[in-house]
Order: C-alpha cells, then structure tokens, then sequence
C-alpha cells in the first residue's frame, strides 16, 4: 500500500518563490481546503477555457469552497451576495492565470522527473508521522480534500515546472550601479518631521448621542453585529483509542517482522583508536620515529597532539563505527590489524599517526534482545492500519445510498453524539474548528443537501463524520440587545471624526500661514519637537511615518502638512526637508541591497510576464461555473 500513493501522488498549497499575494494563487490552485464535492449543471462543464484548454469546475469549486472557509473566518459570516460575482471572477481569473503559465512552461521545455516529483511528496509534512513519511495518512488527507493521487501527483509536476520557469525570468533581472544608487537613495530617505496627536479619548468626554442619533447610527452599521453563523450537528467520532485495544500480538508475528527487518538490528563492526594529530607532514613522521624508539603513545599524544578533544585521554577515541570518521582516517583504521600503528594520513585536519587498539566484531541483536522494541513497533503499524481500515469503510458507507449516521456509528464502533450550537470559524466546546471541517460542515453538501460529510481529521488520532441538523444563518440582532456595544462604537467613530476635524482645520490655517505649535498646543494637541526619521523608525506612529513620506518635499524655507486618521484618533504631520544619508561603503552590504532590489524588480517583471500572457490569450468563460 506504501508503494501504491508512493508512486503516485504532495501541498498546501505552498511552492518556493511564491513571494507576493496577488500571485500566490497563479501557482497554488490546489491549495483549497473544501473536502465536499460540489455538484454542477448546465450545458458546460468547464469554468473556463484558455486557448483551448479546459479549466474544470471542480478545480472553481475547490478555490471557491476555500474562498467561503477563510471569508467566514476573517469575518463570521457568509461572503454578502453583491461581493459573490466579483469574488468568483476572481478565482477564474487565477486559474486562467494559473493555466497560461503552465502551458508556456511546457512550451518552454522544462521538465521534471518522477523521482523529484516524488521526493517533493515524501518530504510534505503534513504526510509524515514522526518525520516520516505514512501513505495511510497521505491517502486520507488527500481523501478529505476530495483530491485523487493521480490529480495531486500531476499537480506537484505541474508546480515544479512553474517553478523553473520563474526561476529563468528571475535569472534575466539585474540593475546597474547608477539605478542601485537611485533606489538606495529613495528608500533611505529622511525627512524631518514634527507631529501632534489628537487622542479621540479628548472628544468622548462630551459626547452624548440621542437615541435618534444612535438609531440611524445603527441602521448604517447594523452589519458589523451580525450573528455568527451556527449550526447544530450530530457528530460521529472515531479516534485512535477505540482500535488500540483491538491490537493482539502473536509470537509468530514479531517473528515475522523479525526477519524482515533483520538488517536493522544489525550492529555494525567498530573499533577502537588512538591518534595524534600535526600540522605538518615532517611533524608526523618525526612522531613516528619517536613510536618506533619506544615512546609511549599515549603520552605524545596528550604532549603533541593538536586535535584538544582527545589528546587529554592519550588520543582516545573510543570505540567508533566505520562512518563516524572521515574517509581517509577511516579507511585507514579499518583497514588496520589490532596493536598496528600507521601515518601519516592526511586529512581535512591534519595528518594523523593513527593506532587501533582493539577491535569489536560486528554481530545482529537476537530477537530477545529487540522483542520490547519488535512488539512497540508491530502494535503501532497495526492500530495506523486499523484506523486507516476504519475511516475507509466509513468512506464506503457514506458512498452507499440511504446511509444513516446513527446505523454508521453503531456498527462501526463510532462515538455518536451531538453538537448544539457549532459557529462557522470557532467551533464549539465539545468540537473545535479547523478550515477543513469548517469547509465541510457549510459547504454545500452537508449544509443545503443535507448530506452526510466526512470523514475529517482532527489532528494525527481523531476523525468525525457530520450531519447537519438545524441551520442558523447570520441575523442582525435587534439594537436593544447590543445597544452598549452599538453606543460604544459609535461614540468611537464620532470622537474620531471630530479629531479629524481638528486635525484638518490646523493644516488648513498652516497654508495660510499659521504657526504649528501654538495652532496644536490651542487645540490640545502635543506637538513634537522636529527629527529626522526614515521610513522604517519604529519609534513614530506608522500612519504619522506613512503621512510624512506621502507628502510633496518641501521647497527651501517651507513646509509639507497633512491630516491623518491614526488607530487612537488623528494627527497633523509637518516636514520641514529631506535629506539622504550617505550609503554605507561596505560593498557586500551595497550588493546585499542591490539583489533584495533586484529581486522585488523580478516580481514586478514577473506580474507584467503573466498579464502579457493575459492579453494575449483567447479565453472563454462559462458564466453558470458557480451556479
């Protein structure tokens, strides 16, 4: 079975050099998280074709069922139906995208072969168990993403491609010394700026809304209270614990495993050596010479010897296997015979007068001697298969028509219960929240079909199977029950508007003319005494920083104002000039900078690579994709 997904499947979603946002998606169509398949109707079953190539709607389906997942997240609700359109056109828009760029990666000849493609699957952790790699857990988390090994596999292949070919236009980009120089200079930029602060917490004071002021307050903002979308489920669960106990270890079985693994049990020959390592060639034979006089070993090797963590023990090292030294050394020691002497070996170190002192013959462990560790590893491949078997005859049950969870649980051995009250992107109590089960309990199947869903890990020894039994959509709650949080928050917004206000009239008196500090100082603000800062000080709010390099440079003798909205009101931001420092004549640092710039450079040239492709493309979408 190992074999099986081995030789044909690997994720998230995540390939190398995906650097920006508005590209990720171009590379990682695979990485929707939806484990419902969604069922689709019309003339056309494709979401879009590009020159002439076809983009299925389950590809659309899976980003569009992941686009819900992480909306609800962020949000707790429902995406609203006049953003659905342009969200959609969005994830078509990506798989076009997505498309053009491997097929000019074909084009291009790149190529890769199984055995990368391989290796990338066999290192995703999220198939490994204990840094290892386990086909049962890869099948099963392919299974909830509803993926087969063979899309998945040509998937990776697919990545891989990109890969190269991004790597190629990366390779074309450079910027000369004058253009290195320029952007240096832009981005080191100071500016010296004075700023006040007009804390909304000034403004609350005398704020007191009437409840008509509240009232339509709240009619703009009713959104922002919205309930949670619930739902009550009945939930069936299978863990690790429940086949543990069903695990009987027969002596003919460790026997078995015994002997087919019996090289691991092998403990390979070792010996033990002293040495004395030099710095020279003539070091070592003078050291050989004094060998052969009579000098005892051990002592020039605590005299004489350079290597400082073995020459306090005359040299020793022990007993060692073969690979525990480097190539030449030992060669050199297990070529040797008990009580022989050899040098000089030259090494990466050194060279060494080398003597073996005793040699340990190589033997196998008998199985007593490993039957704990036989017995630990038997019953743990075990309960990995019967719980894989457990959640595959779950999969079987769902498959057929008519399935009931509670016959499902029963004969299966499941723990059936039930969840109140489980909220999109938290969970509940008793069932915890995570994107695939958020995906499957309101995806279409569970949620509107009421369909049975599942099975869904929940980490390495957990998996549930749902059904949906009440559904609660998101609902605004009358302004009686959250009427101190609404009062709150529009108390909030006003004291910020008013802050602005302020903040704005000072800028405006300043072009007329006005001084600073005494204009904030009059209005309650604390003006800042004039620094210079750059674009990244941490020590200046970032809205005041972000404010003081979005202003025009002041001419000589003048000043550059704004009034900006901050996280705890407003702010009037002054610069006064500008100055560029010095760049640093460190020339690794110079060019340390100059390949960061060149590299946000290739971005940009990649961006502009695939909207050529873009253009030029013949592209036909099918409207009814979503529907």
């Amino acid at each position: 079975m190992l074999q099986k997904i081995g030789d044909s499947l690997k994720g998230k979603k995540t390939f190398a050099w995906l650097i920006i946002i508005p590209l990720a998606f171009v590379f990682a169509i695979w990485g929707a998280t939806g484990a419902v398949s969604l069922d689709f109707i019309g003339p056309k079953r494709y979401a879009a074709k590009v020159d002439g190539n076809e983009i299925s709607l389950q590809d659309a389906g899976r980003l569009w069922q992941d686009q819900q997942s992480q909306w609800a997240q962020q949000f707790g609700t429902d995406i609203p139906e006049d953003l659905k359109p342009s969200l959609q056109d969005g994830i078509i828009e990506r798989l076009i995208r997505s498309e053009l760029i491997s097929a000019r990666s074909r084009e291009a000849g790149y190529r890769v072969d199984g055995a990368r493609v391989q290796e990338s699957i066999r290192n995703e952790q999220a198939f490994q168990v204990d840094g290892q790699y386990n086909e049962t857990l890869a099948l099963a988390r392919l299974a909830q993403l509803g993926i087969t090994a063979d899309q998945y596999r040509a998937d990776i292949r697919r990545g891989l491609q990109n890969e190269e070919l991004q790597r190629t236009l990366f390779a074309g980009e450079f910027l000369t010394a004058t253009e290195i120089g320029r952007r240096i200079a832009l981005e080191d930029e100071q500016r010296e700026v004075r700023y006040a602060l007009f804390p909304a917490a000034k403004y609350r004071t005398n704020l007191k809304l009437s409840d008509a002021e509240l009232n339509a307050w709240y009619q703009k903002n009713s959104q922002r209270f919205l309930t949670t979308e619930s739902v009550r489920l009945q939930v069936a669960e299978g863990s690790i614990a429940d086949v543990s106990g069903k695990v009987v270890v027969a002596e003919s079985d460790l026997l078995n495993l015994y002997a087919k693994n019996k090289d691991l049990y092998a403990e390979p020959e070792r010996r033990r050596a002293r040495h004395i390592l030099l710095a020279t060639e003539k070091e070592a034979n003078e050291v050989l010479a004094k060998l052969k006089g009579g000098s005892d070993f051990a002592a020039l090797a605590t005299q004489l010897s350079k290597d400082t963590g073995s020459a306090g023990s005359g040299g020793d090292l022990g007993f060692s296997e073969k690979s525990a030294f480097v190539a030449p050394f030992a060669e050199a020691v297990f070529s040797m015979k008990e009580g022989e002497t050899r040098g000089p070996v030259k090494t990466e170190f050194g060279f060494h007068v080398i003597r073996l002192e005793a040699i340990q013959a190589g033997r196998n462990k008998s199985f007593a001697e490993v039957r704990t560790e036989l017995e630990d590893e038997y019953r743990r491949g075990r309960i990995a298969d019967l719980f894989g078997e457990k959640q595959d005859a779950v999969q079987q049950r769902l498959e057929q028509a008519g399935a009931d969870l509670s016959k499902i649980a029963n004969e299966l051995g499941l723990k059936l219960g039930e969840v109140a009250t489980y909220q999109r992107g938290t969970g509940s109590p008793e069932l915890a929240a995570t994107p695939e089960l958020d995906a499957l309990v309101f995806g279409d199947a569970v949620l509107n079909q009421r369909r049975i869903g599942g099975p869904v890990g929940l980490g390495e020894d957990r998996f549930v199977v749902v059904r949906v039994l009440e559904h609660r959509k998101p609902a605004v709650p009358a302004l009686a029950t959250v009427r101190a949080q609404a009062l709150e928050a529009a108390t909030a917004e006003r004291a910020t508007e008013e802050a602005r206000k302020t903040a704005e009239s000072i800028v405006k008196v300043l072009g007329e003319g006005g001084a600073f500090e005494s204009l904030a100082t009059g209005l309650g603000g604390a003006p800042t005494a004039a620094r210079f800062i750059d674009r990244r000080d941490p020590a200046v709010p970032a809205e005041v920083r972000n404010a003081a390099f979005d202003v025009s440079r002041p001419a000589a003798g003048k000043t550059s104002a704004k009034a900006v909205v901050t996280k705890d009101g407003a702010a009037v931001v002054v610069v006064s000039q500008t100055r560029v420092l010095p760049s640093a004549a460190d020339a690794a640092a110079r060019a340390a900078r100059g390949q960061e710039l060149a590299g946000r450079q290739a971005l940009g040239t990649l961006a502009s690579y695939v909207e050529d492709m873009r253009e030029k493309a013949k592209v036909t979408k099918n409207p009814q994709a979503f529907q």
